[in-house]
């Protein structure tokens, strides 16, 4: 991989493809996260890689772990302002539609009832933007409250009575549903 970003620093296209082909599944996933429209969500990709290639003459390598920390990073910058661009401040306050969430849970669960991995990223694309948003940059990224703050403009207190919101909203999915889930 080092050879690759060695490459890539250099504007090579057939190392730019080998990057992107290696990690693009990963980041659209990561992507989905945030932006749950398919089209968008491949924008928003498409626009995360250019920033990455402009960006990679800049970093330095030091491990395959720390290169796709980077990527990541910047593909979640990505996605956040591109709901900042689209959306309006009510996204970070709306509600639940009920009718919608119990369709996804449904197929969420697989045929046995229990809840698999996507099943849980289909529940999670139920929140709204702003609980999703919220929960996945602390729960699935690992950023703080603070960190939270700053990327979405909001305040320290409003990032963590978003992520109770979110937790709230999920564990009501699952009871709703017949799971169990542990606090």
């Amino acid at each position: 991989m080092k050879e690759i970003v060695r490459q890539c620093q250099r504007e090579n296209p057939f190392a730019q493809k080998r990057l992107y082909d290696h990690y693009a599944h990963r980041l659209y996933r990561l992507c989905c996260r945030y932006v749950p429209n398919p089209l968008e969500t491949e924008e928003v990709l498409m626009n995360g890689f250019l920033k990455i290639f402009r960006a990679i003459v800049d970093f330095e390598y030091r491990s395959p772990d720390e290169l796709e920390v980077w990527l990541k990073r910047i593909v979640v910058n990505e996605a956040l302002m591109h709901l900042r661009k689209t959306k309006s401040e009510k996204w970070l306050f709306a509600e639940l539609d009920s009718s919608e969430t119990t369709a996804a849970v449904s197929q969420a669960s697989n045929a046995e009832g229990d809840l698999h991995a996507e099943g849980i990223h289909e529940l999670i694309l139920c929140l709204p933007d702003g609980y999703r948003t919220v929960f996945c940059l602390h729960a699935l990224e690992g950023y703080t409250h603070q960190e939270i703050g700053t990327l979405l403009n909001i305040s320290e207190n409003t990032s963590k009575s978003q992520l109770s919101k979110a937790r709230v909203a999920l564990q009501k999915l699952l009871v709703k549903n017949g799971y169990s889930y542990e606090r």
